[in-house]
């Protein structure tokens, strides 16, 4: 085989996977869908990342972090209240501090921009990878030697090991016949970055309203990024304004306790639902990020869920291929999908049911979950396990999160 791993996705999940490989001594092509440019803009469009701890991990062992460290702000904070219009600021709820835990922030905030720059740079000077742009995979063919895709163009690329890293209407995942279970929340994420007067050190607040929760998360600076869920209707409708009747319909929500609000760079919205793959595996094929998940960004574990998928699949092929085992086979990645699955399936699981606990006005729900909270945050242990959840060191971790 010319490379080890067939990539389909250029996107976040696949150049880290491709970085990744090269560490573990595996050659990665990467094919993308869309033109390099598009994913090399320097603009600011306000999309950012909240980055657990383990992932920052994962970035540090990649070599990345030296580059991003800058542009990051620690969250030092987390703050989870069931907020209402109008009294967005009242806390009622939990409290995260990371200085209950010995590891350091729980996480950092990292824009878009900045970190597909570190992985595109990073993957280009890899001898180990190569990338195509502006391609689209149209066929593939998998047998027990190995596994071969046809571009649009008629060329083929052939490798020992499919990967689809190519979202939730992924074409590897159909093409190898592997269904989805989901289902749509009829809410829609409007997501910006706004300035505002206040410091907000380093703290991110989860408010949870009847239409559907607003994050409020701290970026470098006086600035913050909100993603923030909207029943469909009306969070067209709301997106259609003008930035200053936009503006209008946050302020009541976000509150004044960062002091004046403004727009700092492009809205834009996506609608939110669940979906799983089936079967994160086939043969000679793993699914990686939104191709094998999509969940409700309630926690922010969404990029988090893809990078922890990403450092089992590379733990996984790294181990297989010191000991001289075929890295697709069956056998092989039966432990990527036992290790990733049920993890994965659960972490779904709890981001609906908080979704469909706390997006209502339900006043029984609201008394019930209010009293919940304050369980919790009375109880240093158990607040002490959900921080160190937040930070993604839970669990078994793949070298790479360690």
């Amino acid at each position: 085989m010319k490379h080890d791993l067939i990539i389909v996705g250029g996107g976040l999940n696949g150049t880290a996977l491709a970085l990744a490989a090269a560490q573990c001594g595996l050659t990665s092509v990467v094919l993308d869908a869309l033109p390099a440019p598009t994913r090399t803009q320097d603009d600011f469009d306000g999309r950012s990342y909240a980055l657990a701890l383990s992932s920052q991990r994962m970035l540090d062992r990649l070599g990345l972090w030296d580059g991003l460290e800058d542009d990051a702000q620690p969250m030092l904070q987390i703050k989870v209240s069931d907020g209402r219009v109008g009294d967005a600021r009242v806390f009622l709820g939990l409290h995260f501090d990371s200085a209950e835990i010995e590891e350091g922030p729980m996480g950092y905030m990292v824009e878009d921009r900045y970190l597909r720059r570190a992985l595109m740079d990073a993957m280009e000077h890899s001898p180990q990878i190569t990338t195509h742009s502006a391609c689209r995979v149209i066929a593939q063919d998998t047998d027990q030697n190995g596994v071969t895709v046809t571009l649009e163009g008629g060329e083929t690329v052939s490798a020992r090991l499919l990967v689809g890293a190519d979202g939730r209407s992924s074409g590897t995942a159909q093409r190898a016949g592997i269904r989805r279970t989901g289902w749509g929340y009829g809410q829609t994420a409007l997501v910006c970055a706004i300035a505002h007067e206040k410091p907000h050190e380093g703290t991110a607040h989860q408010l949870f309203m009847p239409a559907g929760p607003l994050a409020i998360l701290p970026l470098t600076g006086n600035r913050s990024s909100i993603v923030w869920s909207e029943k469909q209707d009306r969070a067209q409708a709301i997106n259609d304004l003008s930035e200053d009747d936009y503006l209008a319909v946050l302020r009541p929500r976000f509150g004044d306790f960062l002091g004046d609000i403004a727009l700092a760079g492009t809205r834009f919205t996506y609608p939110l639902g669940l979906t799983l793959a089936n079967s994160f595996i086939d043969t000679r094929l793993a699914l990686v990020g939104d191709a094998a998940h999509g969940m409700h960004p309630i926690a922010g574990q969404g990029l988090n869920a893809g990078l922890r998928d990403v450092a089992a699949l590379a733990h996984v092929l790294s181990h297989a291929s010191r000991r001289g085992e075929d890295i697709a086979s069956d056998f092989t990645l039966a432990r990527y999908q036992q290790w990733r699955r049920w993890d994965t399936a659960t972490l779904a699981a709890s981001t609906d049911l908080f979704n469909r606990l706390f997006s209502n006005d339900n006043p029984l729900l609201r008394a019930a979950r209010d009293i919940g909270m304050a369980a919790i945050n009375a109880a240093p242990g158990l607040r002490r396990g959900f921080i160190r959840e937040a930070a993604g060191l839970n669990g078994d971790l793949p070298d790479l999160m360690r």
